[in-house]
Formats: C-alpha cells, sequence, structure tokens
C-alpha cells in the first residue's frame, strides 16, 4: 500500500493514508516522500467530500471506522487491484500467476523490458534493483506488467486480487496449495485458477508450466479462443558452481540465478517478453545481468568456503523447491537449512504435514517457530515433537525459542558450508544478516 502510494503522489496525486501500525522500512519511505500520517491509528475525519477515491487494502477490517465513514458519504472505494486495473484498463495487461515464483518471473520481465527500452506499468512483490518502487505507473506506457496474488482483495472484497485484472496475457507458474485460511480444500484454491483462465481476453495468450499435471489439465479444459504457450525447464548446465543457459545454438550465457525453479521461471519470462516483442538474443543478454529479487536466494553473505542464503520460501513446494535449488548448484559444500514456519497454513496443525521430505536434501535441518506468532494469531499451540514428526526427517532440530535461536546460530562453525535460510517471517526479529556477517567474519 505504501509503495502505490509513493507511485501515485510521483504522478502528481495529492494522498493521504492511514494506519493502526506502520513499520519499517514503511515508515522511513512515507517519511521521506512526505506521506507519514501526523499520527497512527484510524480517525473519520480523514474521510471527507473532497476526496476522489479511498484505496482499501487488506489491513483494514470491515469495520474499520474509516471505512464506514466512505460507504456513508458515498466515496468511491477500490481494492488495491481494482484500482490498478482502473489505471491500466486501456493498456496490454500482462499478469504472472501461480502458487510459486510468480515474484522472480514479474521481475525478471521488469528487468527485460526496462533492458531493451520499452515503457511499461509493473506492480511487483519485492523490491527490485534500480526502482525505487515496487508499483509504477505512467500515463505514457501501453503496457502494465502484475504480479497477480491468488490472495483476497480487501476485506469488503473476498475474491482473489488476480480477477480485476483481466489478463492480454496470463502466465501460471504452477499450482500448489496455499492459503488454507482462505482456501481450506485444494480443489477450492485450484478452481481460482481456471477462474483467471476464464477472464482471459479473446485471442489472448495464456502461458503455463507444462510440468504441473494440475495446471495442464485447466490448460487443456481453456476456452478456444485463447492461445496457449506451454513451458518447462530451460536448457542449462552447471560448471564450478555457476548456471549457465544453453539456446537454441548451443550458446551458453552465464547467469546469477540457479535452481530448476528459476530455470523454470526464466523460460516462462522468455515468453512473455517474445510475445512483448522482445527476440531471445535482447532476452539473454538482459537475463545475464539480472540479479534476482530481495529475499529470493538473496546472498547474504559470504566468505571463502561458506556462503549464506535467504529464501521467502514457506509454502512446502516452495521450500522444497528452494532446498533442492541449493543442493543441486552446491554439490560439493554441507547445506545447512533453517526454514521458519510462520503463515496462517505452515502454523495449522493440519497443514504441516504437507512439509514432509520436504528438507530431506539439507545436510542439517532447523525448524524454528515462534510461539508468539502463533499467539498473535489465535492458533492452537504446537509442539516441538509434533513439528518433528511432520518432517519426517529423523535429525531434524526444532526450535521455539528466539534465545536458543540465536545461541544455536552463533555456536555453528562452518566449514565448506551454504546456510539456506527460508521465511516469510524475519526469525522473531533477529537480525540475521549482521548475525552472519560476524560469525562468517566477511
Amino acid at each position: 500500500m505504501h509503495n502505490i502510494a509513493i507511485a501515485l503522489k510521483m504522478k502528481g496525486n495529492i494522498i493521504t493514508g492511514s494506519d493502526d501500525e506502520i513499520f519499517e522500512p514503511s515508515l522511513t519511505r512515507l517519511k521521506n516522500y512526505g506521506l507519514l500520517p501526523e499520527k497512527q491509528g484510524w480517525d473519520p475525519d480523514n474521510i471527507h467530500d473532497g476526496l476522489d477515491c479511498v484505496i482499501l487494502g487488506m489491513h483494514a477490517k470491515s469495520d474499520n471506522p474509516e471505512l464506514i465513514k466512505a460507504q456513508k458519504i458515498g466515496k468511491k472505494i477500490y481494492s488495491y487491484p481494482e484500482f490498478l486495473y482502473e489505471q491500466t484498463k486501456d493498456k496490454k495487461r500482462v499478469v504472472i500467476a501461480g502458487s510459486h515464483g510468480k515474484t522472480t518471473i514479474t521481475a525478471i520481465i521488469i528487468h527485460v523490458l526496462k533492458s531493451c527500452g520499452i515503457f511499461f506499468d509493473f506492480m511487483v512483490g519485492s523490491q527490485i534493483d534500480g526502482y525505487d518502487t515496487m508499483v509504477e505507473l505512467d500515463d505514457d506506457s501501453d503496457i502494465a506488467v502484475f504480479e497477480g496474488d491468488e490472495y483476497l482483495s480487501s476485506p469488503i472484497d473476498l475474491r482473489p486480487k488476480f480477477f480485476h485484472y483481466h489478463p492480454n496475457i496470463a502466465l501460471i507458474s504452477g499450482i500448489a496449495w496455499d492459503h488454507i485460511n482462505v482456501f481450506p480444500t485444494f480443489d477450492l484454491y485450484k478452481k481460482q485458477f481456471n477462474t483467471l483462465i476464464q477472464k482471459i481476453g479473446k485471442n489472448d495468450s495464456l502461458i503455463y508450466f507444462d510440468g504441473d499435471d494440475n495446471l495442464r489439465d485447466l490448460a487443456h479444459e481453456a476456452p478456444l479462443h485463447i492461445f496457449k504457450h506451454p513451458y518447462n525447464n530451460h536448457p542449462y548446465v552447471i560448471k564450478e558452481g555457476l548456471t549457465y543457459l544453453v539456446d537454441k545454438n548451443n550458446k551458453e550465457i552465464p547467469i546469477k540465478l540457479f535452481g530448476k525453479h528459476n530455470l523454470q521461471n526464466i523460460n516462462g519470462a522468455r515468453i512473455v517478453c517474445n510475445l512483448l516483442g522482445v527476440t531471445d538474443d535482447e532476452f539473454y543478454h538482459a537475463i545475464s545481468l539480472f540479479g534476482g529479487t530481495s529475499k529470493r536466494l538473496q546472498l547474504l553473505a559470504k566468505n571463502s568456503d561458506n556462503l549464506v542464503y535467504l529464501d521467502f520460501a514457506h509454502s512446502p513446494s516452495k521450500v522444497g523447491a528452494t532446498v533442492e535449488a541449493v543442493r543441486e548448484q552446491f554439490p560439493d559444500k554441507k547445506l545447512v537449512a533453517l526454514f521458519e514456519l510462520h503463515t496462517f497454513s505452515s502454523l495449522n496443525k493440519d497443514f504441516i504435514p504437507h512439509y514432509a521430505g520436504t528438507l530431506d536434501k539439507a545436510d542439517k535441518a532447523i525448524v524454528f517457530f515462534n510461539k508468539e506468532v502463533i499467539e498473535h494469531k489465535n492458533m492452537p499451540e504446537l509442539s516441538d515433537d509434533f513439528v518433528k514428526d511432520c518432517f519426517r526427517k529423523k535429525d531434524l532440530q526444532v526450535i521455539s525459542d528466539k534465545d536458543i535461536l540465536i545461541e544455536f546460530l552463533n555456536s555453528q562453525r562452518f566449514e565448506n558450508t551454504v546456510l539456506l535460510l527460508m521465511s516469510s517471517g524475519n526469525f522473531a526479529g533477529i537480525n540475521i544478516k549482521e548475525l552472519m556477517l560476524k560469525n562468517l567474519q566477511v
């Protein structure tokens, strides 16, 4: 929400906003752009007839006093995705959806288009080097590239965000059950992606990962009036810890990303860029310079023989794919994987068994969960033994105390090791990067 506030101010709009809690980095960034509210909290007086519209985020509840005031005086209320569509309804809209990989794919497309001098709007779920905001809207562009989230649009619009975008080009990277607090069955979750496909325009395009059986079934059932473009892993080789794409002429292009899931992401992004007028040669030149996005296999620290990576992985499919990627990239190093259970789904007793086997390729695996987060989310307590049983890894270590986690990290003597940190949270507020820089003495 703070990103769209900044983007709209940069377009010349007058922007105001409210929140009951504002954390970093949002707080400093809002302050730097002159958008930080004088006080935190909700105040109905902030809503008045002088406003053109209200953009409603998911953090507000349906009984929010400012929302109630806006409804009472008949003010136009947009959800975040509705407003993005309103700003781009006359443009070619590219929507990147799927249970995993959508942030990386979106970021790759943004990077390539910029490299090719193509103007576009965008919205992406992570900070990208070279951009001040995660949202950019330009009156002079003809293309809009959106990361398509399947989570709910707003407290008064309980539909997935990507329903609102009506794509001309839609890419779906895969379907793996997530957000079980909203979609209690896999069939219901899968149905959301089917509805997205139905919203693709006539003579427009669906790009999909052909290695996903569920997604392949949906693609085969898609309307006949759309074009279908299946994709798989891009051909590649790994040499001395570096990954190279192999093009149709057997030329090897070095890249900074690695892992089979990222080879899929790259190939899907390449097809999107082709449909937007980018040649393969232009794509390969640009992707060789792409450094990734924040918290997506982000290299936090390294010394002569150790590396520390941070990844946003939180669902079973993401955790398994990320561990496999690091194992394949560094087969001769010891792999230590630390995973935090943080989301509603990952802390749900009925869902945790889906993580069975996801950490098997790690030489040492640790699962952390914060009891304060469970209490804050009003969820049933978890025991360390229950979590260990669910992952089905004999030597798994489970930690549920912040101080014990810090003690564990400080006690490690890394030799020829990759430490993989995976979380959609913040490891109970531990400054992981600072801690690892100190421990590795870099």
